[in-house]
């Protein structure tokens, strides 16, 4: 019997071998295999729809951004023949925009052609509601009135508007800038310098207060490519209208100028902003008394002598019958 068979030119044992090492690699493939995702055809076929709505969807934005941009520019190129967009009202605008945190650069464009606008449009709605429609029964002296007050609400709209969102953001920034100060005291003495304490507590506070955070954000994002820190600073105090802000400045300046210690300037003025919310709380409970007295007297009061004297009146009318 031969030891050997030979088979194209191998050997029995080349054939064990080769044999060994095609049933190790479907071994190895089936295992692979068995170790992927199970990825059916509906998968793939709603994996492809997704894509295609994503695309879809990015198209539309970026047809959306291109007629706001053109609409924008159209909008810029009026106010600019019309010089609207220069002299002390643009810049006062610009400005309260500023402190409402409204700072793209189209927002001066788009609040401006809204004052312009929004008074034809209240003043034609009340014509019409008044003269043409007849929805309102006014008197006839009313009348010019009632529209001429339309128009004046119209013009005045923006302003109310855009300094209720700069109150608001104001009150915002107030009420944060507390905690703000015990993260950024946390981080100075752990050994972060300014710009990584402010990055820091920046990231810190996205959640409890995005104002605060974006405030300091842009701050440290200017210390570090502005050539004068202390313009940095001073843009930080101009963009926000807070009287803790303005502190906080002069607690930078002072350290930067000084060399004083940042850590105990933080806490002492921290100390400061919360006695001094605390101060308002107690003065508000003061007041308590004095607001409740109307409300007390026109709802409780009442209702009180009725329920008290109430049934001894009915006793009385029935005893005189």
């Amino acid at each position: 019997m031969m030891d050997h068979v030979f088979f194209l030119g191998l050997t029995g044992e080349d054939i064990v071998v080769f044999a060994a090492g095609m049933a190790a690699l479907v071994v190895t493939l089936a295992a692979w295999r068995a170790l992927l995702p199970a990825e059916s055809y509906a998968g793939r076929l709603r994996a492809l729809q997704d894509r295609r709505t994503r695309l879809k969807h990015e198209l539309m934005a970026g047809q959306r951004r291109s007629r706001r941009v053109a609409t924008t520019s159209m909008l810029r190129r009026l106010l600019t023949r019309l010089n609207a967009l220069k002299g002390d009202s643009s810049a006062k605008a610009q400005q309260q925009l500023t402190a409402a945190g409204f700072r793209g650069k189209d927002a001066i464009v788009l609040f401006l052609f809204l004052k312009m606008c929004l008074p034809m449009v209240f003043g034609l709605l009340a014509v019409l509601a008044i003269y043409v429609l007849k929805v309102l029964a006014l008197p006839d002296m009313m009348k010019p009135i009632a529209a001429v007050g339309s128009v004046l609400l119209g013009w005045l709209a923006p302003d109310i508007f855009l300094k209720n969102m700069a109150e608001r953001r104001k009150l915002a920034l107030t009420r944060a800038l507390p905690e703000g100060l015990d993260l950024l005291t946390i981080c100075v003495e752990a050994g972060l310098g300014l710009d990584a304490a402010l990055t820091r507590v920046a990231k810190e506070l996205q959640n409890l207060s995005a104002e605060l955070s974006y405030e300091l954000q842009l701050t440290a994002i200017e210390l570090t490519f502005l050539p004068d820190r202390q313009a940095a600073l001073e843009n930080l105090s101009t963009r926000n209208d807070v009287a803790g802000i303005r502190g906080l400045v002069n607690t930078f300046r002072q350290t930067e100028k000084f060399g004083t210690p940042l850590a105990q300037s933080l806490k002492v003025l921290a100390a400061e902003y919360r006695s001094e919310r605390m101060m308002k709380a107690e003065e508000k409970g003061a007041r308590l008394p004095a607001v409740m007295t109307v409300p007390l007297m026109v709802f409780i009061l009442p209702t009180l002598f009725i329920v008290i004297l109430g049934p001894s009146i009915i006793n009385i009318m029935d005893a005189m019958k």
